[in-house]
């Protein structure tokens, strides 16, 4: 790993809040997302992710003005995702001031769509967000659809190797099963992404304890996503840099203590 790893807060919002439960569900509110990028962007994150966790189960479009507000906040990359439908969407929220996009349910309803991205605004801009569970698929792992909320039977691992192949520049992937339970990373699942895919793979879902976050390093992981452990004050980006630093992972050091 000669690149510096990324560590990165993940801002689930629904009705211009932040929120955050287990697994998807009994969400509870945590915050003001402008404030909360603006604190992140201070405390030393390498990059944001601003999730519209209800877009697609509303059939709406990603809150264009909270991603304006948040941009203004914020000078590192901004992901945005939540909603989004075609290369229009793409092409609004990058002048409101995103740095890539992440789609999920948009692209398993049409997988075009990542080729589509990706040719008009290239690779790098396109973040493939898969939130996999444990089911009877081939390799164990299905894709879910609207937050979670629905399941497709399609198998995790096959989906990334298309998504690679049609020009996907990252892979999000946020275990369903370990979603906000703090009791760590989901290492098989990470494990078995990371053998089928040729980009970038963030880990997300189960962060708590900071040797965790080397554990999925450890899997394959090239950057790290976290929420829980950072909107309520568990660690802060600081303590996970350091532990990481001291235990000989490359990281962008920041002097906020």
């Amino acid at each position: 790993m000669s690149l510096s790893i990324r560590i990165i807060p993940c801002l689930d919002v629904t009705e211009g809040r932040v929120v955050k439960g287990v697994n998807f569900t009994n969400l509870v509110d945590a915050g003001d997302p402008v404030e909360m990028a603006a604190l992140y962007g201070i405390e030393g994150a390498d990059e944001l992710t601003f999730l519209d966790i209800s877009a697609s189960s509303a059939g709406r479009e990603t809150t264009l003005d909270v991603v304006r507000r948040t941009a203004e906040q914020v000078f590192i990359p901004l992901t945005v995702g939540g909603g989004i439908r075609s290369v229009d969407d793409v092409d609004r929220l990058l002048r409101a001031g995103a740095d890539k996009i992440s789609i999920n349910t948009s692209a398993i309803a049409r997988p075009q769509l990542i080729a589509e991205i990706a040719d008009r605004f290239g690779s790098q801009v396109l973040v493939l967000s898969v939130d996999a569970r444990r089911a009877r698929t081939a390799s164990g792992f299905e894709v879910t659809t609207h937050g979670g909320r629905e399941g497709t039977d399609i198998d995790a691992l096959a989906w990334v190797e298309k998504a690679c192949v049609l020009g996907v520049g990252e892979i999000l992937l946020n275990s369903m099963d370990a979603d906000g339970t703090r009791a760590g990373y989901d290492i098989s699942m990470i494990t078995a992404v990371r053998a089928v895919s040729n980009v970038p793979l963030i880990a997300s879902g189960g962060a708590g304890a900071l040797e965790d976050f080397a554990a999925a390093l450890d899997a394959g992981a090239d950057a790290l996503l976290a929420a829980s452990v950072f909107h309520f004050g568990i660690h802060r980006i600081g303590d996970v840099k350091s532990y990481l630093a001291k235990n000989n992972y490359p990281v962008r050091t920041t002097t906020m203590k």
